[in-house]
């Protein structure tokens, strides 16, 4: 799993039906910028904890093709 920091939200005016209904969120991890399936209700500045993989489609309840999942909200660290 990744700390990272929510930098802000994904528009798709046309996407798999099967990512129908699900947020997208990029989020920063270290340098790198991550598109994350939002599981959490996070929000932009917020400090999140990321599941990637497997466990990020775990994460989402159903199986749809992710790569990387928001599913915490970090309160302190």
């Amino acid at each position: 799993m990744l700390l990272g920091q929510v930098a802000g939200k994904v528009w798709a005016t046309k996407k798999s039906s099967a990512l129908t209904g699900q947020a997208f969120l990029t989020v920063r991890v270290g340098e790198r910028i991550l598109v994350c399936a939002d599981c959490v209700g996070a929000g932009e500045g917020e400090t999140v904890l990321v599941a990637t993989g497997g466990a990020a489609r775990v994460a989402a309840g159903r199986e749809i093709p992710i790569d990387a999942a928001i599913v915490g909200i970090i309160d302190g660290v």
